[in-house]
């Protein structure tokens, strides 16, 4: 008999945090998680953009994540892409080599809004010009969250508890961790933050009341209308702001500030001074007696506020002194743990992005102004749309979100750089490891068995094992054609190639060709084959939905004919412009042409697939999402100060697409040679380089 969810949670508990003992463990291994940058968005809106490009190239001088004050000079905002719990691991471990210090215990405030079922979460639908297109998660998606939901509500405690251990040490001693959970899983969230961070820091259970009132016409049971906020402190010097609201205000006034004074000013009256403690007043006054247990307050306090008129004295010698309170000093009511006045986003506010999970800013303003002062860390590893960034940015708090949705980040970039933000990294886990293959596939899969059906799959057979130790080597039957499959732990690249071209040229006596079969790519990947200009080099993307196939076959075997293998994205740009005037410069990009990844390999129907390809016939440049400019590319750093994306109705009138063409002026002159680098990023999420010197 399968046991109740109740007899299973110690276990899961205990697998959760061993699993986090194990990570935490492994910080300063040999195999450390670390983050690369993939750019650094310097947002086009600032008319001083070369100000701000010099300032950060300062900060980077002065290492950029070196700082134990939140406030100093270094500090970078970072938008992270990928899983959040490889996330953490980086961020706790550090990167001694580049000068990043560990962030544990240097974080103020963790709020997270995880998902309870990221299969919808996760689908991501795209509207290309006549046509709305619906796409499953990507690769990296599946690899990370694809069994997540095996189990229902075990398989996402089980997820979410090394996960809740790892925020925990990335707080500071006075930070604040907030749970945004529904009530599916509420309960159950609660005991096990119990256990993780201590009961005896659980501050309070914020109830948010999320939508309004629901007809329960034909329902047999009440409308759900509220979420819960789980609130969590480190230690006992934990910061709390008070907030206030107006809400509900007239009838309050109405019953408590009752009086009028002489000016005319209403007010109510309450026992004068700080009712945390109750010493003797010692001061007799205007002939009235210390009242017997009354407050302590200084003589001087008290003529000034005789003096402005907030003191009124008793009928009596001896009675208690009133303090008055104005209505217009008043800043609203105290807000308590029920919070009904914060409405949904409504389909035509301002803010809305078309985001499923999205929650409104005034939501998140009062988290973060109840718990953080100016300057503190605020982080969100489920980051979603992106609403902790937007508002810790204009709350002049620092910030680090993360989430696993390429399409989120995307959303996120955009609405930072809408908001006109201060320069931020967008930053990616540089290798997935091996235990998320495991946690995908089983725990006993290793790499190589994933290898092994990639390569049956292409048609290609094993290498004996003494040439062949990764298992990730094959031969096509016909002819002598050596297959590399790379690890979906990590981005396909130059180094790749450039190995898979070694193997090639010397394994076994030479072959006449290799072909790499990759999962994920890095953006220059087009230039680097274009680079090596090697016509017995092929490169191919394995099918983004593989793992998921694989997991609904359940044990049988896919067909060959099930799986296709398809060519890499890559753009063109044309010839860039260079102008030169005294010591000034101008520059002028304009897109060409953008060559998609097959059709064949995204994760549509045939109904959408059709349509895409008639986009590509058509248009190909209207599936450009978004695309960047770096006008003195250095080869290491994509610092982007210049960008347009869809939405972007500024530069261009049609939300469906973006301008075609990039003008950089007042640049300072450079003698010589400029490296100029452009990205994009297309409707899919795929992203491909153009880097050309001028």
């Amino acid at each position: 008999m399968k046991k109740s969810l109740l007899e299973q949670l110690p276990q899961i508990v205990a697998e959760g945090k061993r699993r986090a003992e194990q990570i935490l463990g492994g910080l300063d291994g040999r195999y450390r998680v670390r983050l690369q940058t993939n750019e650094l968005v310097i947002p086009s809106r600032e008319s001083n953009w070369q100000d701000l490009f010099k300032s950060v190239e300062q900060r980077e001088r002065q290492s950029q994540f070196h700082q134990s004050n939140p406030g100093e000079v270094g500090w970078l905002n970072r938008l992270i892409y990928g899983d959040n719990l490889l996330t953490m691991q980086a961020l706790l471990g550090g990167d001694e080599e580049n000068d990043v210090p560990s962030l544990r215990s240097k974080i103020d405030l963790i709020y997270i809004d995880p998902p309870f079922d990221s299969k919808t979460d996760y689908r991501t639908r795209v509207t290309v010009p006549g046509a709305e297109l619906e796409q499953m998660p990507t690769v990296i998606e599946q690899f990370a969250y694809s069994d997540t939901w095996a189990d229902g509500t075990a398989s996402y405690l089980a997820m979410m508890i090394p996960r809740i251990v790892l925020m925990s040490e990335l707080l500071a001693s006075t930070g604040v961790l907030c749970v945004h959970i529904g009530p599916q899983v509420s309960h159950y969230m609660k005991i096990i933050l119990d256990d993780l961070i201590g009961r005896d820091r659980f501050l309070n259970e914020v109830v948010w009341q999320r939508r309004l009132g629901q007809s329960n016409a034909e329902r047999k049971k009440m409308g759900v209308v509220t979420d819960s906020i789980f609130v969590y402190t480190k230690s006992d010097e934990y910061v709390f702001n008070p907030q206030f609201t107006m809400e509900g205000a007239d009838e309050y006034i109405k019953e408590r500030y009752t009086k009028v004074d002489e000016k005319g000013r209403r007010y109510k009256t309450g026992d004068l001074g700080n009712p945390a403690y109750r010493p003797n007043l010692i001061y007799e006054y205007k002939g009235h007696k210390p009242p017997p247990n009354g407050w302590a307050v200084s003589l001087e306090t008290m003529k000034r506020m005789d003096a402005e008129g907030r003191l009124e004295f008793p009928a009596k010698p001896g009675g208690r002194l009133m303090r008055r309170q104005f209505l217009d000093e008043w800043e609203g009511k105290p807000i308590q743990s029920l919070w009904d006045d914060i409405p949904p986003i409504n389909s035509q506010a301002a803010e809305r992005l078309g985001f499923d999970t999205q929650k409104p800013e005034k939501l998140v303003e009062r988290v973060i102004k109840m718990f953080t002062n100016d300057n503190a860390r605020v982080a969100d590893f489920f980051a979603g749309s992106g609403t902790t960034a937007a508002v810790a940015e204009r709350l002049s708090r620092r910030w680090i979100v993360s989430d696993l949705g390429k399409p989120a980040c995307m959303i996120m970039r955009k609405r930072l750089i809408d908001q006109n933000a201060k320069p931020f990294l967008y930053q990616s886990i540089g290798d997935y490891q091996t235990e998320q293959m495991r946690s995908t596939l089983g725990r006993t899969y290793r790499i190589g068995d994933l290898a092994q059906v990639v390569l049956g799959l292409y048609g290609a057979l094993p290498l004996p094992p003494e040439h062949n130790p990764n298992r990730n080597l094959g031969r096509l039957a016909q002819g002598k054609t050596l297959v590399f499959v790379d690890s979906p732990n990590k981005m396909t690249g130059l180094p790749t190639l450039k190995k898979a071209q070694a193997l090639r040229d010397s394994l076994m006596g030479g072959w006449e060709k290799v072909v790499v079969l990759g999962w994920n790519f890095t953006p220059s990947i087009g230039m680097d084959i274009t680079g090596l200009n090697d016509e017995r080099l092929e490169v191919l993307v394995i099918p983004p939905d593989l793992l998921d196939k694989l997991a609904k076959k359940s044990g049988k075997k896919l067909r060959p004919d099930e799986v296709r293998f398809s060519s890499l994205q890559y753009l063109t740009i044309k010839p860039i412009e260079r102008m030169r005037a005294d010591e000034t410069e101008s520059l002028v990009v304009k897109l060409d042409n953008y060559i998609l990844l097959s059709p064949d390999a995204l994760n549509l129907d045939d109904a959408n697939r059709e349509k895409l390809q008639a986009i590509i016939a058509s248009d190909p440049l209207s599936l450009i999402e978004y695309w960047s400019v770096d006008p003195d590319f250095d080869g290491v750093t994509f610092r982007s100060v210049w960008q347009d994306y869809r939405s972007n109705t500024e530069n261009d009138a049609g939300p469906l697409r973006v301008v075609r063409e990039a003008r950089l002026d007042n640049l300072s002159a450079k003698p010589g040679p400029r490296q100029v680098a452009v990205r994009v990023v297309d409707v899919f999420g795929f992203e491909s380089e153009v880097i050309e010197t001028i």
